[in-house]
């Protein structure tokens, strides 16, 4: 039905209307009103808290790419970690593990493996000799002798070699001059498979010389040596390094910029291998990855995909070197100033196999986090291509539809976070997206519920939508969903449908009307949840529905169970948002009924303690609510509640407030109101009495504010008469 609880809370933070802190301490970001100030790291500037809910998914993952050559790539994909390509024998795709070893079926008719054992000692002790004596007759016999032996045993070949020493032949071998230099380079494609000689490679100072084989004209020394670099640099740090010294990289993006736009069938062969080069080099290295962003790689890389789309291996691979850089934030404007929405979108209607809409999914996912790219692709059709699939995936239970369904869903709630995005597809209730999340509402599958809530989330952020969509009667849907998982409920529905309730009921216009169709007493069903997210967002649309409805504050802050809860709420110091929401929400219960009967329930109930802390609030709203309802207690029921101020030492940080050069005009202001009122207490006017609140006054009475001034005249003198 969706993410976990963990993942729900790391899912839900970032910026928007509806997103806020979800009892992990994310922050609210930015959308119509300004943030919601209960979140720790978000300013403090309005009762007003905005938002907007993404789909609960942590991301795609780093997909790990295939060996290139002539056979498709999706034939030969080694893993889906996060790893990188291994390159095999001539190109062609090798059957070997994530680690970077492969291994090849042995052919009929080839001598035992004693007698390849036998001439590979042979074939390296004459190229040893070669190298001593400085001839070259007979190096092409002993590279075709070693090239046959790693094609029957990588691994243990490649351990020969390196016990051996004959790698260190090889720098002289690459030279440009010597004839048989595509050979040299493919043996170090294949060696450089094994983790463990990928070092070596290094430490022999193979790198130089093969950059500069990246000079050569002759398309066959060009492929091998891309297999070779690529394979040195799978997930090796020395490797990348070498090659990022050598100026490797900047060559093959040249390369790739004029090689480009042949669509012959070696040169696409080639831009395959060195797009795989180029992804084994910057995997996993934000560094490298910027390097090659700042080379103009993406609209060269968004250039291939639209030109040799009919190459299956080419755009694969092109596909996962987006994925690589898609995660940089950098990258995004670049991707923003290409076609790549169109040409993602093309490639994605020609797809039927689950692998190859995979691909395109985990380039789309992070591309479509940027506003730009969201509305370029809601422009290239990409909105009916997920509801087609979402439509067609619905009603099965196969693993790879549940995760199509699942994926496309996601993103299109993903595509609706953007502003431009959203009111496009929204088009004033008349769009086909937005008709069709709202069938989502009473669907049987649990990941259409959660999507079409989130969805209607997304488009409640802005009063004109909500008061909209609240006439055409989704409140209902929305409760009726709510209804459906009271007991034992997804929380991930939970939480969406509480959110797209709290942002309808934030226009003024729709509070009534959600107020007499039930919300509140549907949220309060609610109550009893041990779930932070949930807890969150119950209590924001609770303090939304009762902001200047005096008659539903009233009845709810004479409810003894909600009180209690807030109360207990209030202590919730690991989950920083439910415990700053439950504050808020006890002041707003006074604030906006100013009822007795409400201030002796939260009294009695030990909520005065929480208010007074609140008013040491990081945040200037929170602190002036604390103040206005801390003033209406004191003006209601000040002897019920003179013993809690006194205890939580409210006295002392009216002092501190009104000391502080940096308090906010409106603090200094009400906390002076409020010392005024409490010498109705002789409790507390003894206290006042014994602090220097007069010095404090004489200073104030010359504030800039003239409000602030005022006051400070006023409370001085109250202070007088009453010592």
């Amino acid at each position: 039905g969706g993410a976990s609880c963990g993942e729900l809370q790391r899912s839900l933070g970032g910026g928007g209307r509806v997103r806020g802190n979800s009892g992990s301490g994310a922050t609210t970001g930015s959308a119509r009103p300004p943030p919601n100030p209960t979140s720790p790291q978000c300013p403090a500037s309005s009762l007003r808290a905005s938002g907007k809910v993404p789909p609960p998914h942590s991301g795609p993952p780093t997909p790990s790419l295939c060996p290139h050559g002539s056979a498709p790539l999706a034939n030969s994909l080694e893993s889906r970690g996060a790893g990188g390509t291994s390159f095999s024998e001539a190109g062609r795709p090798s059957s070997g593990g994530g680690g970077g070893t492969t291994t090849t079926r042995r052919r009929r008719g080839l001598a035992p493996e004693r007698r390849v054992m036998d001439n590979l000692n042979d074939a390296l002790q004459k190229l040893k000799l070669t190298a001593a004596d400085g001839a070259s007759d007979n190096v092409e016999g002993c590279l075709d002798c070693l090239l046959h032996a790693l094609a029957q045993n990588n691994a243990e070949t490649s351990l020969k070699v390196q016990e051996s020493g004959i790698l260190q032949v090889f720098p002289r071998l690459l030279s440009p001059h010597c004839s048989c230099v595509a050979k040299v380079a493919n043996i170090v494609a294949e060696i450089a498979k094994n983790e463990f000689m990928r070092n070596p490679c290094v430490d022999t100072a193979l790198i130089p010389p093969l950059v500069q084989l990246l000079n050569n004209r002759d398309q066959e020394v060009l492929l091998q040596t891309g297999r070779a670099l690529g394979n040195i640099c799978y997930d090796s740090h020395e490797g990348r390094s070498a090659v990022d010294l050598s100026g490797g990289a900047q060559i093959v993006v040249d390369h790739l910029q004029t090689l480009c736009s042949n669509i012959d069938a070696a040169n696409q062969k080639l831009l395959t291998v060195f797009c795989g080069f180029l992804l084994n080099y910057s995997n996993d290295n934000d560094a490298l990855q910027a390097q090659l962003i700042n080379m103009g790689v993406i609209p060269t890389l968004v250039q291939l995909l639209g030109i040799h789309s009919q190459h299956t291996a080419l755009t694969e691979m092109c596909l996962v070197a987006f994925g690589n850089l898609a995660e940089i934030e950098s990258s995004k404007e670049q991707f923003a100033s290409t076609q790549i929405a169109d040409e993602l979108v093309k490639l994605f209607k020609k797809q039927t196999e689950h692998e190859k809409k995979e691909m395109i999914f985990e380039v789309l996912a992070p591309l479509a986090e940027h506003d730009v790219i969201k509305l370029q692709l809601v422009d290239a059709g990409l909105v009916d291509c997920l509801l087609e699939l979402v439509q067609e995936t619905v009603d099965s239970n196969k693993d790879d539809d549940v995760s199509e369904l699942k994926t496309a869903s996601d993103l299109m709630v993903l595509l609706l976070l953007g502003d431009e995005s959203m009111q496009k597809l929204f088009d004033a209730g008349k769009g086909s997206v937005f008709q069709k999340v709202l069938s989502w509402l009473p669907s049987n599958n649990h990941q259409l519920q959660l999507a079409g809530a989130l969805a209607i989330a997304n488009f409640a952020r802005n009063d004109g939508n909500c008061i909209h969509m609240v006439e055409i009667g989704i409140v209902q849907k929305l409760l009726d969903l709510l209804d459906r998982h009271v007991e034992e409920g997804n929380v991930t529905v939970q939480h969406a449908a509480l959110s797209a309730l709290r942002n309808l009921a934030i226009p003024v216009l729709n509070k009534a009307k959600m107020l007499s169709a039930g919300v509140a007493e549907q949220v309060l069903k609610f109550l009893k949840s041990e779930m932070p997210p949930v807890q969150f967002k119950l209590l924001g649309t609770l303090r939304m529905l009762i902001d200047a409805q005096a008659e539903a504050a009233d009845k709810l802050g004479k409810n003894i169970k909600l009180v209690e809860r807030l109360v207990e709420w209030c202590d919730a110091k690991d989950h920083a948002g439910v415990m700053g929401e439950s504050n808020r929400l006890l002041s707003a219960l006074i604030r906006h009924s100013k009822s007795k009967d409400v201030v002796k329930t939260i009294v009695q109930s030990g909520g005065v303690k929480h208010l007074v802390t609140m008013a040491t609030s990081e945040h200037v709203i929170m602190q002036n609510e604390a103040l206005v309802a801390l003033g209406l207690i004191a003006a209601l029921e000040l002897g019920t509640a003179e013993q809690d101020l006194e205890n939580a030492k409210l006295v002392e940080i009216l002092h501190k407030l009104l000391s502080d050069d940096t308090s906010a005009p409106e603090i200094k202001y009400n906390s002076m109101i409020m010392i005024c009122t409490i010498m109705g207490s002789e409790l507390l006017r003894k206290e006042a009495q014994n602090m220097p609140f007069k010095e404090v006054m004489s200073k104030l009475r010359c504030h800039e504010n003239k409000l602030v001034a005022q006051q400070a005249l006023v409370t001085e003198q109250r202070l007088i008469i009453e010592s």
